[in-house]
């Protein structure tokens, strides 16, 4: 799968990277990590120019985010339990999405992109709990900018490189998305405390 997407983006450019990123937000199986590096990769070789490419992914990456907003905003719950299997969405992703947004709010939505397996649910969970589309279109499109420059960046500044780093890209994302949840909960446990004393 990878390889054929790797294929597109060096055949069809920047429209090939727009649609996939689109599919693999909404939770079609696209590996959305690695066609960012891929893609910065090849902003590295000069095959594509880095201000389009910027604006193909981000475009896809926010379409993908606002379709599933939407679809969580208008149909709910009936349509993940429908049709979620075949947007690999399990009972269990939301479950967690569910969990994940009442904690951390909106912010879910922001960090969620760098998250395996809650990109995909945090944009439903979010239209299901018809948080305001204003709200959604700060956290969430904010989010995009972040992952998507962070990813276009590791290709590019990896070059040559980019593949054997992305080899192990979940492991690092769930390394770091650890880390930054451990953060939230002291800062959270921390003014509880403060609090508390006072």
């Amino acid at each position: 799968m990878e390889q054929q997407i790797i294929a597109w983006i060096a055949q069809y450019g920047y429209f090939a990277i727009f649609l996939l990123l689109v599919f693999g937000v909404v939770g079609l199986p696209v590996p959305d990590e690695t066609l960012l590096t891929f893609t910065g990769y090849l902003v590295f070789r000069g095959h594509l120019s880095l201000p389009l490419a910027f604006a193909a992914a981000l475009a896809g990456s926010l379409c993908g985010i606002t379709i599933s907003f939407t679809l969580g905003r208008t149909f709910g719950l009936a349509l993940i339990h429908r049709y979620g299997k075949y947007l690999r969405i399990r009972e269990e992703h939301i479950d967690k999405a569910h969990a994940w947004f009442a904690r951390a709010g909106h912010w879910s939505l922001t960090f969620g992109y760098f998250v395996p397996g809650v990109r995909h649910v945090t944009a439903y969970a979010a239209g299901m709990s018809e948080v305001e589309p204003r709200q959604f279109a700060l956290f969430a499109y904010s989010g995009g900018v972040a992952w998507v420059t962070t990813f276009l960046s590791l290709g590019y500044f990896l070059g040559d490189r980019w593949q054997s780093v992305q080899k192990n890209i979940d492991r690092y994302l769930l390394a770091g998305s650890a880390g930054v949840a451990l953060l939230i909960l002291t800062g959270l446990a921390w003014r509880r405390w403060g609090r508390t004393r006072r």
